[in-house]
């Protein structure tokens, strides 16, 4: 099974949101996200200062698999992004909730954070789709 962070919030898309400090949150993609797309081979992520809204395409994550989309979870301002993804995006492959976080966003409003999963929903999800 997974590894499912029990202190982030999660998508249907696998995103996960790790809130930071008042409005600052951190996204990446989860471990079951990372495991389904196999090896990373390159990362689009958005630019920085960019607005950017929830469910809204802002970059695609690239694998030997194939290459997939990457929603933005929440609407907000990017105010970084993961650098170290541009030369070793393999980085998500091998820990998806620390250093391979892919942006920071401050959140145009925290209330957002009620229309994602906790941790218990996402668990839920994605066993139906592993079955």
């Amino acid at each position: 099974m997974s590894q499912v962070m029990d202190d982030l919030y999660y998508t249907k898309e696998h995103e996960w949101v790790r809130v930071l400090e008042g409005k600052r949150v951190q996204v990446g993609i989860s471990d079951f996200a990372q495991e389904q797309l196999g090896e990373i081979v390159f990362i689009e992520l958005p630019e920085v200062g960019s607005n950017v809204e929830a469910h809204e395409v802002v970059g695609s994550v690239e694998s030997v698999k194939a290459v997939s989309d990457l929603f933005c979870p929440v609407p907000g301002k990017v105010l970084q992004v993961n650098e170290a993804l541009e030369d070793s995006p393999e980085i998500v492959n091998d820990d998806p909730y620390h250093e391979g976080w892919f942006m920071e966003i401050e959140l145009e409003d925290i209330q957002s954070l009620n229309e994602l999963w906790t941790s218990e929903q996402y668990v839920k999800a994605i066993e139906g789709e592993e079955t």
